[in-house]
């Protein structure tokens, strides 16, 4: 076997404290926080004098790990289209199993999040939604029907 474990997905966000309120309305709680730099760094990013705050969040399970990442050097890139529709390469999404869909949507709005379609039933299993999400990106939601 070569991997472990799927430990975390990074999220270079340009506004860490909304995003941080962002995700721990959706539930994820936070886990520890640091401001990252040096040389590791750099090589690792393929960048130099790379300065950054990082905010670890954890589902309520413990299992899944979310990093935010707020870039404060060098400063961001912009990319076209800024916000990337549901079929552009690339990361999609990152989906979570919510206990109650309408509750939730309702209450990430609060949080500026809008759906990128509609709510959707899959067969008696799922109901699902995509919104944005801090940083342009898909939050995936899906509520279990059994």
């Amino acid at each position: 076997m070569t991997i472990k474990r799927l430990d975390h997905i990074s999220v270079v966000v340009d506004d860490l404290a909304a995003a941080i309120a962002f995700f721990s309305e959706l539930g994820l709680e936070r886990e520890g926080e640091a401001a990252v730099e040096g040389e590791w760094v750099d090589r690792i990013n393929g960048l130099e004098s790379v300065q950054v705050d990082i905010v670890m969040m954890r589902t309520p399970d413990g299992h899944g790990r979310l990093e935010l990442t707020k870039f404060r050097n060098p400063e961001l890139v912009e990319i076209e289209p800024a916000t990337a529709p549901p079929n552009a390469p690339g990361l999609r999404s990152v989906m979570f199993a919510v206990e109650s869909l309408d509750d939730t949507v309702a209450r990430m709005r609060a949080h500026g999040a809008e759906l990128v379609g509609e709510v959707a039933q899959y067969k008696d299993l799922y109901r699902l939604c995509y919104m944005r999400g801090p940083a342009g990106i898909i939050v995936s939601l899906a509520e279990e029907l059994f």
